[in-house]
């Protein structure tokens, strides 16, 4: 009789008993174990152990790991016929694995106190992500809606862009128009000469037609912004400032400005992340969007034929006071031309000391969610 006809290690061991003309009792005796315990073995009412399974492989001369093969399969048999089948719990393994769900309640993303009560953190999701059930949230391989974005994310990521749009979403600003975006980049222009500009940007934003959102980045997700769009004329930057340094914030800001100004992101949304080194400049690896935006972005912040001049005349000791009057002359912040001197020269470790926060200077005129708040969304 070959293996797979056997259902338990106790089909098995009557067969070999059969075999030889033994009794239970002779094999229990050999054993030395009772002839009632190794009665509940052989019919299936108690599990077979390592040990014993040792000891019946010396017996009959068969490998050990047989009898138990035989024993895992049967209690495996059986638990599936007790346990109930659960269709959510793929779905609840993908979202809980791959979403931060701690910290999204943590944010006030969720509405739910405790990551262990899945059942109000799974209408929770739902909730958040607008659908009507567990399996039909984006995250999940098989789901139907997709949120269209120009580069591969991580559901951390999407789940900070479904934020970023269900808070704009509520926000009530001018009509938008391509000659509003142009003439708010104008009105922004006199703003880089102070730190305390930036007190001014949301309200020019506004006026332009333009959703300015700013949603701290969730761990390890590494943005810096989006540029979005909710309809036809109503497109949405979200910043994250990652860093909060003056020249890093009016870069990011110019750079997604710029994808409005460009209607990008009309069929996919942009998300930007690590938004610095090579990825901030205008080299052949740089995708063509991209590439615009930062080159905008650059010349805003600091116009770049006139940084390289800086550059060429007082490499490689750059004084403080030149930095200053270079400054001055072209009227913006110090730390823009720190910002760019940085990055142009490869020295993050100098001119520190004009990089200046900016963060709460911007913050109370803007919607800001994270670093303690929660914007209200009515989603």
């Amino acid at each position: 009789m070959d293996e797979i006809e056997y259902r338990t290690p106790g089909q098995l061991i009557q067969h070999l008993l059969d075999a030889r003309g033994w009794t239970q009792r002779v094999l229990a005796i050999v054993l030395r174990i009772s002839e009632s315990a190794l009665n509940k073995i052989i019919a299936g009412k108690q599990p077979l152990d390592a040990g014993l399974s040792l000891a019946l492989g010396d017996v009959f001369g068969i490998a050990p790991e047989r009898f138990l093969d035989l024993q895992k399969r049967y209690e495996l048999s059986q638990a599936r016929i007790v346990e109930q089948p659960d269709p959510k719990r793929a779905s609840r393994a993908a979202l809980f694995g791959d979403l931060p769900v701690t910290d999204m309640i943590k944010r006030g993303w969720l509405d739910a106190d405790d990551i262990r009560d899945t059942a109000k953190i799974e209408k929770a999701l739902v909730k958040f992500f607008g659908v009507s059930a567990l399996d039909e949230i984006e995250i999940l391989p098989h789901a139907a809606k997709k949120t269209r974005v120009a580069t591969p994310t991580t559901p951390g990521q999407l789940a900070w862009l479904y934020r970023v749009r269900d808070i704009a979403s509520d926000m009530l600003v001018a009509k938008y128009t391509a000659s509003n975006c142009q003439e708010a980049i104008e009105q922004l222009k006199p703003l880089l000469a102070s730190a305390e500009g930036v007190r001014k940007i949301p309200k020019i934003l506004t006026e332009a037609g333009i959703r300015f959102v700013i949603v701290e980045a969730l761990p390890t997700t590494k943005i810096d912004g989006a540029c979005l769009w909710i309809n036809e004329t109503s497109p949405v930057i979200g910043m994250a400032i990652r860093f909060d340094r003056i020249d890093n914030f009016w870069f990011v800001l110019r750079h997604e400005i710029e994808h409005v100004l460009r209607q990008h992101g009309r069929t996919a949304a942009i998300l930007d992340t690590e938004l610095e080194g090579e990825r901030a400049g205008v080299g052949a690896g740089i995708p063509e969007e991209e590439r615009q935006a930062n080159e905008a972005a650059s010349n805003f912040c600091v116009p770049g034929g006139k940084i390289e001049r800086f550059i060429a005349l007082k490499s490689p000791f750059f004084a403080e006071r030149d930095i200053l009057g270079f400054a001055r002359t072209i009227g913006v912040h110090p730390g823009l031309v720190a910002g760019q001197l940085q990055f142009r020269t490869g020295r993050y470790d100098r001119f520190r000391n004009h990089l200046v926060k900016v963060r709460n200077m911007v913050s109370p005129g803007s919607v800001v969610d994270g670093w303690g708040d929660v914007a209200p969304v009515g989603y």
